[in-house]
């Protein structure tokens, strides 16, 4: 009787124990010690343009837009510039509706994907298809059906990229935007092509770039680390997503058992250690450089001027779900932009009114003569001490910066040496993925031997 009161006054007591943690946890935990964003010409600086890119793929026709001005936002786009509109009659569920763009003020061309369609079943099947371990990619793990969807959507439209990207002088700045389901689809996609840049005609890896708006949780941690610097996260606040450590089908599964899903929450972040959920190679994460847009502080009501904070984590990564009424809503797209708007005008306001940064996407465009930008990338500092925390960490499958630059100048060398070209990424993505099982198993025999 006795050692029943003590487990049950144990399991109190532990239960208490995650209910004050969790309740005290905000937002503004997750990022108290980044650095501010203090440059309007950062990456950041385009993300108020590319969400009105993507609330565009949900207008039938720019021309006339169902939601005009007074309605909300306003699209602030030239409709002659759209190169491609595609729905779902023309997508068949194969991947979210999506755009082509050519911006040629910021010299930038955009592929912008939306997020999910509650009433879509084929979004759901994308969802759902998770099938984690079952073969390595690019030296870690991702979302099974968002890499389907990505490979379904470079077959689709690769050489129409490739044309528009050489016919525009190739000195545009290629960007791959999604929210919610699409920003996941876009991230995957931009590490296929990273892969694959001259199927894309060359296009240097400074002038690829990816913006991740309320991303889903799609790469194993080694992933997020390597690919930073071409692709950025966007949070705002509490929302819901990125933090969703439970894998999205489980959630779903669980829905109708609200208090099965918190228990094993609460199980988990209790007794699991950070050093565990680290070392575990199928675990997903939001991809690459992270901002976040903080506007509300514990036990203080209402918004505040958003600041926007930005670091590229390790360890850390938007581990906990926030208890908060804004979960869901700072999920919204039209909240993003919005507040991303005022974060830069605080920013131009603190820096003096500077004018924001053409090329805010990453290089598109200098305002001067076209520069060819040098065949090998050189990692900033920021990068390669997260690529070394990460190795450090003992995180699987972790590269080291050197790694990273070695790998990029083989694939360089390569490409110059003047491949067989292919337009199936199907055959792309199977090689790659043959690759890094043969590597597999060769670590498998070296271990037996």
């Amino acid at each position: 009787m006795s050692i029943c009161c003590g487990a049950e006054c144990i399991a109190l007591i532990t239960f208490t124990r995650w209910i004050y943690k969790r309740c005290t946890h905000t937002g503004n935990d997750d990022s108290s010690s980044w650095p501010l964003t203090t440059s309007t010409s950062t990456p950041f600086s385009a993300v108020p343009r590319l969400s009105r890119l993507i609330l565009a793929v949900y207008e039938p026709d720019l021309h006339n837009p169902i939601h005009p001005p007074p309605g909300g936002y306003d699209l602030n786009l030239n409709p002659n510039h759209l190169i491609k509109h595609v729905s779902y009659l023309e997508t068949l569920g194969d991947e979210p509706p999506y755009l082509i763009y050519a911006d040629h003020t910021s010299r930038e061309i955009i592929l912008a994907i939306r997020g999910l369609n509650l009433f879509k079943e084929s979004d759901y099947k994308l969802l759902l298809d998770n099938r984690l371990g079952r073969q390595m990619f690019d030296g870690g793990y991702v979302h099974h059906g968002l890499l389907k969807s990505a490979i379904s959507l470079l077959n689709k439209e690769s050489e129409t990229l490739k044309k528009l990207w050489i016919d525009t002088g190739s000195c545009y700045t290629m960007i791959f935007a999604g929210h919610s389901l699409g920003s996941g689809i876009a991230a995957l996609l931009t590490i296929l092509v990273v892969n694959h840049r001259d199927k894309l005609g060359g296009i240097p890896r400074n002038l690829v770039k990816c913006y991740s708006l309320a991303p889903a949780r799609c790469m194993s941690l080694n992933l997020a680390v390597k690919y930073a610097d071409v692709i950025n996260s966007v949070i705002l606040q509490d929302d819901f997503l990125p933090r969703t450590t439970t894998p999205l089908q489980d959630i779903f599964e669980s829905i109708f058992c609200l208090p099965c899903l918190i228990f094993m929450i609460c199980v988990r972040d209790t007794f699991v250690p950070e050093q565990r959920k680290l070392r575990d190679p199928r675990r997903l994460y939001a991809p690459g450089r992270m901002y976040h847009i903080v506007e509300r502080k514990f036990c203080r009501c209402g918004r505040f001027p958003p600041e926007v904070r930005t670091a590229i984590p390790v360890d850390g990564r938007f581990e906990h779900i926030v208890l908060s009424c804004h979960a869901t809503s700072d999920h919204g797209l039209i909240w993003i932009m919005r507040e991303a708007e005022k974060a830069l005008e605080l920013i131009k306001a603190r820096e003096g009114g500077g004018e924001n940064g053409k090329g805010g996407g990453g290089g598109g465009g200098d305002g001067g003569g076209v520069t060819s930008p040098p065949r090998v990338q050189r990692i900033e500092k920021e990068h390669k001490e997260a690529l070394e925390r990460a190795v450090s960490l003992n995180v699987p499958h972790a590269v080291s910066a050197e790694a990273v630059e070695a790998a990029e100048a083989e694939e360089v060398a390569e490409n110059e040496g003047g491949l067989k070209s292919s337009h199936n990424w199907n055959e792309l993505v199977d090689k790659l993925l043959h690759e890094e099982l043969t590597l597999k198993n060769g670590d498998v025999n070296d271990v037996q031997k």
